[in-house]
């Protein structure tokens, strides 16, 4: 029997997010989002082949994975409802505190860099309970102090209601927990090949570290198998450039 090829840092990516949706219901995507969808994709099969309770996936743009007949309308009623456990937000900035920001670089309207726009990201940050942010890059542009525009707030003041907000921040580097009492982030892994003191260098706003601070854990066989597998036919319908992407990664990708 032939070696198990290592997982690759997509790969990581996939099954890191996986794991952080364990034991929703409902998983809701966004367009343009491979990877988070991708980790949904694999938390459904697994439930599946456990025989566990199944996880209900809608991704935007999707014909085969979504269930709604009215795009975006049906998804902020869905989270107004309480219908939709967990979401992905990014933003071309990230604060410490959970602030993103979708709008530009720069002071509002005068921005000197100008990014598609906040659309629905502050109701769903308020309604959804499970946000998770995800965003490849890892860098001092992305990761900022603070915002220079707030597209949806990580925190509120006491006595505004709000079943959302930030759960856990993914980079191409580590994984943040958000404590939402002390708004603040808590790395607790580092993924293969990178440090802390990258991440200290990378990062522009503070954020604690986990006691039990590890090495992000390696996929086993069984899963990477269900991932370059189903889930890889799966994301062909949806996203065939990212499944081409990952199929020619698989192909030369050497430990």
């Amino acid at each position: 029997m032939s070696a198990v090829i290592a997982a690759s840092a997509r790969e990581r990516l996939i099954v890191t997010i996986a794991s952080l949706l364990d034991g929703v219901r409902h998983v809701a995507v966004g367009a343009s989002s491979p990877i988070p969808a991708a980790a949904a994709m694999l938390l459904r099969a697994q439930k599946e082949l456990a025989r566990q309770q199944p996880v209900k996936l809608s991704i935007l743009g999707s014909v085969q994975h979504n269930f709604f007949t009215n795009g975006s309308a049906e998804l902020f009623d869905c989270a107004g409802q309480g219908r939709i456990d967990a979401f992905f937000l990014g933003g071309g900035q990230i604060d410490g505190r959970g602030n993103i920001n979708l709008v530009g670089v720069g002071d509002y309207p005068q921005t000197k860099v100008r990014w598609p726009g906040s659309f629905g990201s502050a109701y769903l940050y308020f309604t959804v309970p499970r946000v998770i942010l995800f965003r490849e890059e890892h860098s001092r542009r992305v990761l900022v102090d603070k915002v220079d525009f707030i597209s949806a707030p990580g925190t509120s003041d006491p006595g505004v209601y709000r079943k959302g907000g930030p759960h856990a921040l993914l980079t191409g580097l580590g994984l943040f927990m958000f404590d939402a009492q002390r708004a603040r982030f808590r790395l607790v892994h580092v993924h293969p090949g990178h440090s802390l003191d990258e991440i200290r260098e990378a990062t522009g706003f503070d954020f604690d570290v986990d006691p039990a601070l590890s090495a992000t854990p390696e996929p086993d066989a069984a899963t990477l198998s269900l991932l370059r597998g189903r889930v890889l036919d799966e994301l062909k319908e949806t996203y065939p450039d990212f499944a081409s992407q990952l199929a020619k990664e698989l192909e030369t990708h050497v430990e």
